[in-house]
């Protein structure tokens, strides 16, 4: 016998077993259990517990997909959301790029389930989102909408536009996309552009939107599209308002506070009001340099699921734990 187990004889051993078999196994309640045994519903729940604690029953997961769900649910419950999915510690390193094909496939795997053809759905460019909608092979018949205009600088395969067409064909349902960039010189294009009809129905779709999934860009170098579209001169201005994170060219300070700068004027994406009225958004924000961004979006209230990785998550309860 295992010298965890000493002190529990041999009819002891058989008998925690034999309840842990009933309880974990066959489904029994513990006051089933008891009944059969005739010992307390307390009892019984004392044999579970201390069989755990010396070795004899060994509760394991075998989820289908790579999550931790300890550290999920420390997140979930620290934030307040309604789900948290937290990619486990990869044995090796992996690059951003194996990293966001991961990520990518757990939004989308869960949105594959969650979807229903009452849905009106919103997506955001990103990288992530991009690779998410690679790996759908099934959803509802439902709308799909473009929630901001196309990013500077990226490949015609990737753009959001692209991104929306390729969900909708999966869908079938509508596609509400954007042709236009997201980021414009002044306030007077913007406003031109947003009455063009296209665009114009696009934006009417805002108000419908029952689901979105954005992405979590740290406001700095390379960790967010619409940051690296600016000039440097853009970039100090809103970093001195104290901007920490951005979600569909929208800004939040760190205590997550919408912030309103002149970037709000110039861009072609749904307001930080009408986001907040979705009833579900998935957010998808990982590695450790984006930690403090999405500390500061879970503060705000607006995302319900977030999906990351094992490491952002680790600072980001860091972040929780140190602020209050």
């Amino acid at each position: 016998m295992s010298t965890k187990n000493r002190g529990w004889g041999l009819s002891d051993s058989v008998q925690a077993a034999t309840i842990a078999h009933r309880f974990y196994v066959l489904g029994e309640s513990k006051l089933e259990i008891a009944e059969a045994f005739g010992l307390s519903r307390f009892k019984v729940a004392r044999i579970l517990d201390t069989a755990r604690e010396r070795g004899l029953v060994r509760v394991e997961f075998d989820l289908p997909v790579p999550v931790d769900p300890a550290l999920s649910e420390e997140l979930r419950s620290a934030y307040g959301l309604d789900r948290a999915i937290v990619l486990e510690r990869a044995e090796r390193r992996v690059t951003r790029a194996e990293q966001r094909r991961r990520i990518g496939a757990l939004a989308a795997q869960l949105l594959s389930e969650i979807a229903t053809p009452d849905d009106v759905i919103g997506l955001s460019w990103a990288r992530s989102v991009n690779v998410m909608t690679e790996q759908i092979t099934s959803l509802p018949r439902c709308p799909i909408v473009q929630l901001c205009g196309v990013q500077a600088g990226t490949d015609m395969r990737d753009r959001s536009v692209e991104t929306v067409g390729r969900l909708a064909r999966v869908s079938g349902g509508a596609a509400y996309p954007i042709f236009a960039p997201l980021v414009l010189p002044d306030r007077r294009t913007t406003e031109t552009l947003r009455r063009q009809p296209g665009i114009a129905e696009t934006f009417g779709q805002f108000h419908h939107l029952t689901k979105a999934v954005v992405s979590i860009g740290a406001w700095r170098e390379n960790e967010s599209t619409v940051y690296d579209a600016l000039s440097p001169a853009e970039r100090d201005a809103i970093s001195k308002r104290g901007a920490k994170a951005e979600v569909a060219a929208r800004l939040f300070d760190a205590d997550g506070n919408a912030l309103s700068t002149g970037l709000a004027h110039h861009v072609l994406a749904i307001s930080h009001d009408e986001l907040r009225r979705v009833p579900e958004v998935i957010a998808l924000g990982y590695t450790t340099p984006k930690a403090e961004a999405i500390d500061a979006v879970l503060r705000s209230g607006l995302v319900t699921t977030l999906i990351t990785d094992a490491e952002a998550a680790t600072e980001a309860l860091r972040l929780a734990a140190a602020r209050g």
